[in-house]
């Protein structure tokens, strides 16, 4: 097809500006002879092995060799070999390097919000949906506000593994007293439909628990106080266009009503106000407060100290349904002239850990591959069959080359919103001077 860019893993040469840039996009957090090291491995290996990176640590790391472990059956004769890295601007710097010299793994996860930092600088090798196809995967498979994400000039460039939430946890029993859960045990969500009823609800957890209300960690960290925004401002139908080169295209007035809800959540009457993220999450677990706004994640963390904690989709406050959220996804590192049988073996070992995402469901995340979630099994999952529906209403960062998980721009936006809801910045003047930065990064240059 003519409106189609040149495959870049055809042996297309990438241009000294396109690698520099595209390591600039990912944060730059490693000087280039530590990027590459270790890289010429991924390439000296038996024809039966997949290499993948993750940056899966911790639990989620053991969580995912369960997976793997679990998909042996359904990619026989083939080996996963494991290489984790660090989370965050190291992870996608060496990334980009490694890809940008053709000597990534077989396969990387990715965060979706990241892909428009990499597909359009020829750093990825699209999909083959007819090799998935024959291995029982499909574009019918995945929810469409995920599917969305993964194109890039009518190429798909990342499968999605699961999707991540931006949620609400609670606590059953203040819950119930304050008259917030409905007959079949689920959060009221009309309890939660506007910001008076929501900063309501906040007011009667707290007279219920006899402690605080809700909970959201916010001071000094990079990440959650965007999250919140975002998803909140995308309810209120507003506009929020990022063109190359500037300027945004956004909706102050509604910015500032979303910064200004913000605030008085936040405010200390009912709710904690000075509250970091892991204070907030302790803080949630030790049953000082009723409820906590995070992502599904911290999932595990909650039900070790409550096993009976539930959750939600985030509540639709203003209007039109959304929840942010991010994508853990399979992307193929660039490779110039791959081998087809080897990239045949890695798309056949991607397709059998979608299906064995069962596992990965029990950490908390929503897994992408949708024929697990419709199982009696995942049915019988809780919390997390309580809140899969927000995979149906996600929102990711804007799809520009500056934004996404670990970005600066997260945390710029974040700085910004911590003036308003910790020092009392204006929330009119909080929405220009986000306006103002995102300006900023929409002056530099792209790497596509």
């Amino acid at each position: 097809m003519s409106d189609l860019p040149p495959n870049p893993g055809n042996g297309a040469r990438l241009s000294r500006r396109r690698l520099l840039t595209a390591a600039l996009a990912s944060a730059g957090a490693l000087a280039a002879g530590g990027a590459l090291s270790g890289c010429g491995s991924a390439l000296a290996a038996d024809d039966t092995t997949v290499r993948l990176w993750d940056l899966f640590s911790g639990a989620d790391g053991g969580l995912f060799n369960t997976m793997v472990d679990a998909g042996k059956s359904d990619m026989p004769g083939t080996r996963i070999d494991r290489t984790v890295l660090e989370w965050g601007s190291p992870y996608y710097t060496k990334l980009a390097m490694a890809s940008a010299g053709g000597r990534g793994p077989d396969v990387a996860i990715a965060h979706m919000s990241r892909l428009a930092g990499y597909a359009p600088t020829g750093l990825l090798d699209p999909w083959d949906l007819d090799t998935l196809a024959e291995f029982g995967v499909g574009q019918d498979d995945f929810a469409e506000a995920v599917w969305a994400r993964t194109q890039y000039r009518n190429r798909t460039y990342a499968i999605p593994l699961d999707t991540h939430p931006f949620i609400v946890f609670y606590h059953p029993e203040p819950a119930r007293k304050a008259g917030l859960v409905t007959a079949d045990g689920t959060l009221d969500m009309d309890a939660f439909s506007s910001p008076d009823r929501f900063l309501a609800a906040g007011r009667e957890l707290a007279k219920a628990s006899g402690k605080q209300g809700i909970a959201f960690g916010y001071v000094t960290d990079a990440s959650q106080g965007w999250r919140l925004f975002y998803g909140l401002y995308q309810q209120t139908g507003g506009r929020f266009e990022l063109p190359e080169g500037g300027p945004a295209e956004v909706d102050e007035d509604r910015m500032a009503e979303v910064i200004a809800f913000m605030a008085k959540l936040v405010d200390g009457r009912t709710n904690p106000h000075r509250l970091d993220y892991p204070s907030a999450i302790a803080a949630f677990a030790n049953r000082q407060t009723a409820m906590i706004l995070s992502g599904e994640w911290e999932l595990g963390t909650f039900r070790a100290a409550d096993k009976n904690v539930e959750a939600a989709p985030f509540p639709t406050v203003f209007g039109t349904p959304a929840v942010y959220a991010d994508s853990h996804s399979f992307v193929l590192p660039r490779r110039p002239n791959a081998d087809p049988a080897h990239r045949r073996r890695t798309q056949r070992a991607v397709a059998a850990l979608l299906k064995a995402s069962r596992v990965w469901a029990t950490a908390g995340h929503i897994p992408a591959y949708s024929p697990v979630t419709r199982t009696a099994d995942y049915g019988r999952l809780r919390p997390q069959s309580h809140y899969v529906a927000a995979q149906n209403h996600v929102v990711l960062d804007p799809p520009v080359w500056f934004a996404g998980a670990g970005s600066d721009f997260q945390n710029a936006m974040s700085q910004v919103l911590q003036q308003a809801m910790l020092d009392g910045l204006a929330p009119d003047r909080a929405a220009r001077a986000m306006v103002r930065r995102l300006n900023t990064f929409l002056s530099k240059p792209s790497p596509a």
